[in-house]
């Protein structure tokens, strides 16, 4: 496989006391690529030595597996991202058989699945494991996988996109559970598993083993969330009617359309078990796949919002449901996963995304129910300046802890919308707006 430009693929390699490994590791990095060495506390010169042999070198003082994935993740400016451990047990010249599929968009994300070239290279123990951690994968998530092995290739912005939080050994299966959650195609290829040099400090030891057994048990252990947006359909006349003027009712509706296209196309790429769209008016072609709708109750907003709530409880009643309205085209995939993620639900019971102008653009709860939807939100008076204050009273009184998310502004008005279409210049949103300010009708 070819890759096109110098620095389009970046190796991530978390590294802990790797001294005797790095310089046959670093050696076997295939030509152009960039090697991202994170060292995670070492003391055998690991970092000085990567650094001599022209590696890239990330300090990560939290111990974990994941802290120093994740460390490089953050770190690499490529397209395309790999990770490989730094023992020497797999062969960096063997990453274009994992990066190829994605290079060439046949795959999301590639795993290498090990094939030991000795008889000691797999310990009985860590493969046992991995095996039962494979088969409960697949039952999951339907990924044609049999190794949850650490060479792997994906897409930087949808890894990223993804919101991974584990930073222990979790993290590999995290990874694998939200991209499917997140509509990734993923698939596995051969690659070869030699004995490692040095001394392992995780799968290589029983208790090493344990502990990730551990770890992964608890990622998945955790339901994917429920993504509810509630909107209008783009119909003229019936949306952003406070875009009117400067825009006609038929530019106001192409403006709603835009915002609630890049809102669903934004929240796809989030992981999550169901998105719903909690819709009144009919669908249309601008409604990606994966969606289902439903719906809109009857009844006010504080009503509607209640209802679909009580809807998400109906079809998932052990997973967290957030819910985001149509009018923040500016949201981003990891402002919901971050806090979504498995590990960050601890001890969350809610979440809040205020709005600039005093309401609320999102509102997620860890454990929703009929109940509890229509207590906090019925009678909430919405539409006004002390909506959000109103609702974060109602969370306090029913004794629950919120995570709170960025404050974010609602397209209600011309200048709220070029406020947003400013903040995110290249969504479709802002083409929208930017096309509408050329017609001449139109004052801004």
């Amino acid at each position: 496989m070819t890759i096109s430009s110098p620095c389009s693929v970046d190796v991530v390699l978390p590294c802990l006391d790797e001294a005797l490994a790095l310089p046959w590791v670093l050696g076997r990095i295939p030509p152009g690529w960039r090697a991202i060495v994170v060292d995670n506390g070492s003391r055998d010169g690991s970092a000085e030595l990567a650094r001599s042999l022209g590696a890239t070198v990330v300090a990560e003082p939290r111990r974990g597996f994941g802290a120093a994935c994740h460390a490089g993740l953050s770190t690499a400016t490529a397209e395309l991202v790999c990770f490989l451990d730094c023992d020497g047990s797999l062969d960096p010249a063997q990453l274009p058989r994992v990066v190829g599929p994605v290079a060439d968009g046949t795959a999301d994300l590639v795993l290498g699945r090990r094939r030991p070239v000795t008889a000691g290279a797999w310990p009985a123990h860590a493969r046992f494991a991995n095996a039962v951690l494979a088969r409960r994968l697949r039952a999951r998530t339907g990924a044609p996988l049999h190794d949850l092995g650490p060479m792997r290739a994906a897409r930087r912005e949808r890894l990223l996109a993804l919101g991974l939080g584990d930073r222990r050994s979790g993290y590999p299966l995290e990874m694998v559970l939200a991209a499917s959650a997140a509509g990734m195609r993923i698939t596995e290829t051969p690659v070869d598993y030699l004995p490692r040099a040095g001394r392992s400090k995780v799968t290589g030891t029983v208790r090493g083993t344990r502990q990730a057994v551990r770890d992964m048990r608890a990622v998945l252990a955790a339901p994917a969330p429920t993504l509810l947006v509630i909107a209008k359909a783009p119909v003229p006349g019936r949306v952003k009617t406070r875009l009117t003027p400067p825009w006609t009712p038929q530019q106001a509706a192409v403006l709603a359309q835009a915002a609630l296209t890049d809102t669903l196309e934004t929240l796809t790429t989030v992981p999550a078990g169901r998105r719903l769209l909690v819709l009144d008016g009919e669908p249309g072609a601008w409604l990606p796949p994966g969606w289902q709708v439903v719906p809109q109750a009857c009844g006010g907003l504080d009503e509607r919002l209640a209802a679909a709530f009580a809807q998400a409880a109906r079809l998932a009643p052990t997973a967290p449901a957030l819910l985001v309205g149509m009018d923040t085209p500016q949201l981003t995939a990891p402002m919901l996963a971050e806090p979504l993620a498995a590990v960050r639900r601890a001890g969350v019971d809610a979440w809040y995304g205020p709005a600039t102008d005093g309401g609320f653009w999102a509102l997620g709860l860890a454990r929703p129910t009929a109940q509890l939807a229509r207590r906090l939100l019925l009678g909430v008076p919405m539409s006004s300046a002390d909506t959000g204050a109103t609702l974060l009273g109602r969370l306090a009184e029913a004794g629950l802890t919120v995570a709170h998310l960025p404050a974010l502004t609602d397209v209600d008005t011309a200048r709220d919308a070029r406020e947003v279409a400013s903040a995110v210049p290249h969504g479709r949103f802002a083409a929208c707006l930017h096309a509408l300010d050329r017609t001449p009708e139109v004052a801004g």
